[in-house]
């Protein structure tokens, strides 16, 4: 069987073709400034055929779904119910949801009668308490809007919390695992003996740690001050937390982090600082999520930041097992989002 795996954004399509089930990878690519100026892409429908043009015997494919709001606990077969569901949830994600429903109608088109299934970012955290999701807001605002601690990266977080029990050829469902996806986004999750109980990201990706743009968590009263002191509007205070902020903000030099490190190396005090509150924010968590778990069998890093920065994975594990009796072991396993989505899409239409 042939899977073929989309995540489509905006003015982007970025694909692979997997074999299944023996997960061998056929094709893959990027089409990228769909509908920009001077692009020959004009719209999705366009870039998929240019893909379909290249590959053939598709039988099934899986589509990243940036949000399934409370409504998907699991991947699903997309019928016309579940476009509906989809775009009810662009609310929550305009610049995403809107994005992947492109993608699944133009294969509808292009594929007549082929099965596709949706993979959602947020499903894996259907399993988070409501204690641990509800935010202490007033309870109505949960009710009536949905404002609630949803999750991102699950698919990430998943596929490398699975990959590692393989790895410790230890059952999935008797482990304690904290998940590090470590990127120009950043988020961690906790999962014990199986399901998710805790992740950093929340309403929107913006909760947590401290990431490229982003600023992760901070007081919303600060928030205020500053867009009082400076007449900001909201469209302006809402870039700023997601584009000006985090390593790029504190640091002043860019949201890359080898940049950053070798500016520090060069004793420079915002990019030193910069990357002293980025370790600080990942142990912070880490420890917290230990004492929820009750303790911690494998701690994971992936990622950009997480698969190939050293030092920041040693000034993050450093002295943060000395407490314990048994130490975690600690792994570094590429995330690979496409073949779980295609794992999930056979399972579904095999």
């Amino acid at each position: 069987m042939h899977i073929l795996v989309i995540n489509s954004g905006s003015s982007s399509i970025k694909y692979k073709l997997f074999s299944m089930p023996d997960e061998k990878l056929i094709s893959k690519g990027l089409i990228e400034h769909i509908g920009e100026k001077g692009s020959k892409i004009k719209d999705h429908y366009q870039g998929l055929k240019s893909i379909l043009d290249k590959i053939n015997n598709v039988s099934c494919v899986g589509h990243r779904v940036v949000h399934g709001c409370e409504k998907f606990r699991k991947p699903i077969l997309i019928n016309t119910a579940v476009l509906r569901d989809i775009k009810d949830c662009a609310g929550l994600a305009p610049l995403h949801n809107p994005a992947n429903l492109m993608g699944i109608l133009a294969c509808k088109k292009l594929l007549p009668g082929t099965p596709q299934v949706a993979v959602f970012d947020t499903a894996f955290y259907q399993t988070l308490k409501d204690y641990v999701y509800t935010y202490g807001l007033p309870y109505e605002y949960y009710k009536n809007l949905g404002v609630r601690k949803y999750g991102f990266h699950g698919t990430s977080h998943e596929y490398v919390a699975r990959t590692a029990s393989r790895k410790l050829k230890k059952p999935f469902n008797k482990l304690k695992i904290i998940t590090c996806h470590l990127g120009n986004g950043c988020s961690i999750t906790a999962t014990k003996f199986g399901e998710s109980v805790d992740t950093s990201m929340g309403f929107t990706p913006l909760e947590g740690l401290v990431m490229g743009t982003r600023s992760g968590d901070v007081d919303p009263a600060a928030i205020f001050y500053v867009m009082r002191k400076l007449k900001l509007n909201l469209d302006q205070m809402e870039h700023i937390l997601n584009k000006k902020s985090g390593l790029l903000g504190i640091s002043g030099i860019g949201n890359d982090m080898r940049l950053i490190e070798r500016a520090a190396r060069k004793k420079n005090k915002r990019a030193r600082l910069a990357l002293e509150i980025f370790v600080y924010r990942i142990k912070k968590y880490i420890g917290a999520y230990t004492a929820v778990m009750g303790g911690l069998d494998v701690l994971v890093f992936t990622a950009g930041i997480g698969e190939n920065q050293a030092d920041i994975r040693r000034a993050v594990t450093k002295n943060l097992f000395s407490h314990f009796k048994k130490q975690p072991k600690v792994l570094v396993i590429p995330t690979n989002e496409e073949l779980m989505i295609a794992r999930q899409s056979y399972e579904i239409t095999k």
